[in-house]
């Protein structure tokens, strides 16, 4: 039963590794068991750097949310991100027998089978194979071909790549925490199931994820994925900048970006002043509000700008009536919001991983830092491509007429008497012989 299925998601992320534990509750929600969480130490801009340290991380979230939810796990889902990552669309074709017949879910399986096998630059690996519009016999936009009738079928495919080395890092460090993956699912495509409404999709939409190593892309448009890419810069970047920029350790800058960093400079009042603690016995060092909002406001500006370069390069960006959602850690940085909407000039909005989400134990898990761990739980329970849950409800449907061929008891007992004769007559014939 759908409901007592369980799926776990392992978001391995540049700042956190967490493992989230869920399953569906009556309503079709999603009810989350129990949670882990570790400092990520081993990852650095979404790429694995340190297999120790990753698998010691693994260990630690894996265990937790095992203790939590009271549930071995064995299986995960797994995240991927990273500069790495290369998105690009190419088309492909195949030629039916018969144009009199329709055309089925075989075909349509076959043609995206087939994009598997394009020629990809060295050292790369297809991770997701997305058909965007297809053509039937030389007509164009269809969504859904599967009942037409047509000889050539064809499709526009948003194909998505990673490094063979990022994957076999990640691989390494989940099988050595004792874990094997169900699935490898690019990060923004994860934290779309997780914070965008299906109206939003239909409409067409751009999820920026800023992460703690990277920022992700994603825009759909009529319900299809229409580009991906992954930005080198996130929270990170930021907290150095204060550390550099107002001479403060490593984590006075961090408490410093979260507690009083405001993404717009004219926000903050010019008299705020921040006092923190010197070092051994020095005296307390003062910092201006404004002037660490200014540090945060330079380098924010920045990856918006490459986030909107992003969206005109997809060609999409006067078709996004649905503007754009933020999501991610980063995304709770004060009046990020207004930055967003000011440079872009788009409607935005916060992305909290609650579209999905049922009465929980945990309340944190509805913060939108944890976007990506509900999505990859959510991607056990649905298709990235609601045409492919359709095609898997259809090919469901047709199992029990398949399931009336099976042989019935008395074919199987004629079967086995068959066989003890024709042994019988072997054996007889062998003595004959001396």
């Amino acid at each position: 039963m759908e409901n007592e299925k369980i799926v776990v998601g392992l978001d391995i992320g540049t700042t956190k590794i967490c493992a989230i534990v869920g399953r569906k509750n009556e309503f079709g929600k999603l009810e989350v068991l129990g949670m882990g969480k570790a400092e990520s130490e081993g990852v650095i801009k979404g790429i694995v750097t340190n297999i120790d340290k990753t698998v010691f991380a693994i260990e630690k979230a894996i265990r937790e949310a095992s203790d939590m939810s009271g549930i071995d796990i064995g299986v995960v889902n797994v995240g991927i991100a990273g500069q790495h990552i290369r998105s690009s669309i190419h088309h492909g074709s195949i030629t039916r027998s018969s144009k009199d017949d329709e055309v089925s879910i075989e075909d349509v399986n076959r043609l995206t089978e087939d994009m598997y096998r394009i020629v990809i630059p060295p050292g790369s690996e297809i991770i997701h194979v997305m058909p965007q519009d297809y053509i039937v016999d030389y007509e164009e936009g269809i969504k859904d071909p599967v009942g037409m009738s047509g000889v050539k079928l064809e499709a526009d495919f948003h194909i998505i790549t990673a490094q063979t080395s990022a994957i076999n890092n990640i691989n390494k460090c989940v099988r050595r925490g004792g874990l094997e993956i169900d699935d490898l699912i690019l990060e923004p495509l994860a934290s779309s199931l997780a914070v965008l409404s299906e109206e939003e999709k239909e409409a067409g939409v751009c999820l920026i994820d800023i992460g703690g190593g990277t920022t992700d892309i994603a825009v759909f448009h009529d319900n299809i994925i229409r580009h991906t890419a992954v930005i080198p810069f996130g929270g990170n970047i930021l907290t150095t900048d204060i550390q550099h920029g107002l001479m403060v350790m490593a984590k006075q800058a961090e408490q410093l970006k979260t507690r009083f960093g405001k993404a717009i400079a004219e926000e903050a009042s010019p008299n705020e002043i921040v006092s923190i603690p010197g070092i051994r016995n020095r005296t307390a060092k003062e910092i201006s509000v404004k002037n660490l909002s200014s540090i945060i406001q330079a380098r924010m500006e920045e990856i918006i700008e490459m986030a909107h370069t992003e969206i005109i390069s997809s060609g999409y960006e006067n078709r996004l009536a649905g503007g754009i959602v933020i999501t991610g850690g980063g995304s709770q940085l004060s009046c990020l919001k207004q930055l967003v909407e000011y440079m872009t000039g788009m409607d935005a909005r916060i992305g909290y991983p609650n579209e999905h989400l049922g009465k929980s134990k945990l309340e944190v898990v509805k913060s939108p830092m944890y976007a990506t761990a509900v999505g990859l739980v959510l991607s056990g329970f649905r298709s990235l491509d609601e045409r492919e849950e359709r095609y898997k409800d259809k090919a469901n449907q047709k199992q029990p007429v398949k399931a009336k061929k099976d042989k019935s008891p008395s074919d199987f007992f004629s079967s086995i008497l068959n066989k003890t004769k024709g042994l019988l007559i072997d054996d007889l014939d062998g003595k004959n012989e001396y």
